[in-house]
């Protein structure tokens, strides 16, 4: 399969550029001048990047084959050069950004040539994208309004070409417990640590009680705590973060509404940008999963999918489990069955 073969070419390339969270642009200069040399007309805005099949149609629904050029900077533990492409023995790739979401990233584009060398029922658009591992407002989020109306998206993430059709939104809370100082040694002062327990207690323990399927429960955990100026000064002020994962039943600003009415300590908001996400079971494209086998799931982790206001799903080759790891691969027939896959659940789709 000569679209494998390329495949590999091009995430070897990705994979000795370092490309981390809004520093892509050496990764996107050369996939622009890759998919330029493959006769294609590039888009870019930053370090953006998209594709637009020939012939758009507005009568038609289009159909956008998403993934990230992005990645975490590599962790602690790494064996190998995270930026030498090391293909082994075993059938492995190794390389940062192989699995999350190097793989994906070609797997698409592949798909994409095949796809568009007959006429299908819908638009075709291609677009890898940055500054996701952040969720940062210059990546996906900054080119949407760049593109026509998008009917359905194919994200891909490493998810064994499982289809996602649900997905855990984030919303991240900054609260401060107010007390007053005073010394230690004498009963005086209001001890803020001791406020900001009585939350941490309600954050650790409370369950909202919609329950999904496919997500299960809304979760909150308590991740970071500051405190205390020295150890003989009651403190006045205690600050902690909590990480929420919600689920499809609860938008951000709702689950806001009703934590600000439980909790005493002051409650801000990061953002309310990240929603989950779920699409309709019936769905034609999740129908295609089914023939061929593969369960739709609903996924904790985060992706653009958040930033996305149309009907998605989240499939790609690869393993979560590898993703942020020391060491990451991605075994390179993935990335062939990947290719295989793709087309046969998007060609001749209708939406």
């Amino acid at each position: 399969m000569e679209q494998y073969y390329e495949a590999i070419d091009l995430l070897k390339g990705m994979i000795s550029r370092p490309s981390f969270s809004r520093e892509e642009t050496a990764v996107a200069d050369y996939l622009q001048q890759r998919w330029t040399d493959a006769g294609h007309h590039v888009f870019r805005k930053g370090n953006n990047l998209w594709l637009i099949a020939p012939g758009f149609d507005f009568a038609k629904p289009t159909l956008l084959l998403n993934s990230h050029i992005d990645t975490v900077k590599p962790v602690a533990g790494w064996q190998r050069d995270p930026f030498l492409p090391e293909e082994t023995d075993d059938d492995r790739l190794y390389g940062l950004g192989s699995n999350d979401a190097g793989a994906s990233v070609v797997s698409l584009y592949e798909a994409f040539r095949i796809l568009t060398a007959k006429p299908q029922p819908y638009n075709l658009l291609f677009l890898a994208s940055c500054e996701e591992e952040v969720s940062g407002k210059n990546g996906i989020e900054s080119v949407l309004p760049e593109l026509p109306p998008i009917h359905f998206a194919v994200v891909g993430e490493p998810t064994g070409m499982l289809p996602a059709i649900a997905e855990k939104g984030l919303m991240v809370l900054d609260c401060v417990a107010t007390g007053k100082a005073g010394h230690a040694a004498r009963d005086e002062g209001v001890n803020a640590i001791y406020k900001a327990i009585e939350d941490i207690n309600w954050f650790s323990t409370y369950q909202f009680p919609d329950y999904s399927d496919l997500l299960g429960r809304v979760k909150m955990t308590v991740t970071m705590i500051h405190a205390g100026t020295q150890h003989n000064v009651v403190p006045d002020r205690c600050e902690f973060t909590v990480d929420i994962r919600t689920n499809e039943f609860y938008s951000n600003e709702r689950l806001f509404e009703l934590i600000q009415a439980q909790v005493g300590c002051e409650v801000k908001a990061r953002s309310f940008r990240l929603n989950s996400s779920r699409l309709d079971p019936k769905h034609p494209f999740v129908r295609r999963t089914l023939m061929l086998g593969k369960m739709p799931f609903g996924s904790p982790t985060l992706s653009d999918q958040a930033l996305m206001r149309f009907p998605s799903v989240k499939i790609g080759p690869g393993d979560s489990a590898r993703s942020h790891s020391a060491d990451e691969f991605i075994h390179t027939y993935e990335i062939r069955e990947a290719i295989a896959t793709y087309v046969r659940l998007l060609d001749g789709l209708t939406l």
